[in-house]
């Protein structure tokens, strides 16, 4: 996938009057939403193993191979699961959360905020669903 700034993307879209001719003209930049391949893209990159990514996200190894094959798609949660999983900094969660067309991790909700905290600290799926419950938020599983 081929990239360009969201701003100039925006900045463009709001100058056209013909959405078809903008859609166009920006279709190699769009996402594609095969969070699946995204997902197996990530783990090639970083040379990871899906079973250790799978264990360390605490997914069931069926439900997260289904995942990565494309025949399930994640819950917000379960992406942010995976990404903790296959240890991305917060950019990259984030952009995973994007790209599979989810809400990014958002520091004005109490919730989300100790999520990202635990993503900074490289905090394991069990601290942060630890931090979630003990502030009396919904955890990840």
């Amino acid at each position: 996938m081929l990239k360009k700034p969201t701003d100039e993307m925006l900045g463009r879209l709001k100058e056209s009057s013909d959405i078809n001719a903008y859609l166009k003209e920006n279709e190699d930049y769009m996402i594609n939403g095969d969070i699946a391949q995204y997902l197996r893209d990530i783990i090639q990159e970083k040379r990871l193993v899906k079973a250790k990514v799978l264990k360390r996200a605490e997914i069931n190894e069926n439900y997260g191979y289904q995942i990565f094959m494309g025949a399930r798609n994640p819950s917000r949660n379960t992406l942010i699961q995976l990404c903790i999983g296959m240890e991305l900094e917060l950019e990259e969660t984030q952009s995973a959360l994007k790209f599979a067309n989810y809400a990014p991790l958002y520091a004005k909700s109490r919730r989300d905020s100790v999520i990202i905290s635990g993503i900074l600290q490289h905090s394991s799926v069990f601290e942060i669903n630890n931090l979630l419950y003990d502030f009396g938020e919904e955890t990840l599983s």
